[in-house]
């Protein structure tokens, strides 16, 4: 895959409604899709939509899936600083019925645009990581579900005992400071206590929003970029996808 394949895939901005919410996401279509074509929903980081939860959807449609960005926050709601990101994320993370009626929303406008609803998988960043471990908790009717740096915890409200369908994978800095090994250790219990089939890979040296060019190169900040981990996860959800879909 080239950066000049990334650009030329076509995607397009899609409206559509959870409720009374107008909300607005990015899809782009493989070029040879069938009506067994699998799909990929992407759940954004705290900012929303951006240019590099397009370009992921960019670069999974060039592996042949059907790829769209669902949109959380709606199309009006739109963080322009951090202060703004962090109230909007924490709402939903404070929230998560609301959290996954948003994210069925675009689990169901991603098979509306042609992805064989037998064959979905749902990945997502940061706070789109934990996104995605709310809709394998939800058992939402999906193969897999991929969180790259995303929040690990469980909301003790919501108290869920029945066994995890999806599977799971988690891809995780060793060193983020924003999911302490406590997190993790809960999450694990809750994985095994629900009988998922489930696994986490840790890479060495990487903090929170490893694969996000943006973040800058400084890991005492707490959320810097690592190309070596980013390189390393894209990979390891590649095969994930493929064993998924066995393809």
């Amino acid at each position: 895959m080239t950066i000049d394949s990334v650009l030329m895939a076509q995607g397009r901005d899609v409206s559509y409604t959870e409720g009374t919410a107008k909300l607005k996401g990015y899809y782009v279509k493989p070029d040879k899709a069938t009506g067994k074509t699998p799909g990929v929903l992407i759940i954004h980081a705290w900012k929303g939509i951006n240019p590099f939860v397009q370009n992921t959807a960019k670069k999974l449609s060039l592996f042949g899936y059907h790829a769209f960005a669902g949109d959380i926050y709606g199309e009006d709601n739109r963080p322009a600083t951090t202060e703004e990101a962090g109230k909007t994320s924490g709402y939903y993370k404070n929230n998560r019925e609301i959290y996954r009626s948003r994210i069925k929303a675009g689990l169901d406008q991603l098979i509306k645009a042609g992805a064989d609803p037998e064959h979905i998988a749902v990945i997502g960043y940061c706070f789109g990581g934990t996104g995605a471990l709310e809709a394998a908790r939800a058992n939402f009717k999906i193969n897999g579900v991929v969180s790259f740096h995303g929040g690990l915890n469980a909301d003790p409200k919501m108290a869920e005992s029945s066994v995890i369908l999806p599977k799971v994978l988690v891809l995780h800095g060793a060193d983020d400071p924003s999911v302490p090994e406590e997190q993790v250790n809960g999450f694990r219990n809750e994985m095994r206590s629900r009988k998922a089939d489930w696994q986490i890979i840790y890479y060495a040296n990487a903090v929170h929003a490893f694969t996000e060019p943006e973040a800058g190169n400084d890991n005492s900040k707490g959320a810097a970029y690592n190309a070596e981990a980013a390189t390393r996860s894209w990979e390891h959800m590649k095969l994930f996808l493929r064993e998924l879909f066995e393809r």
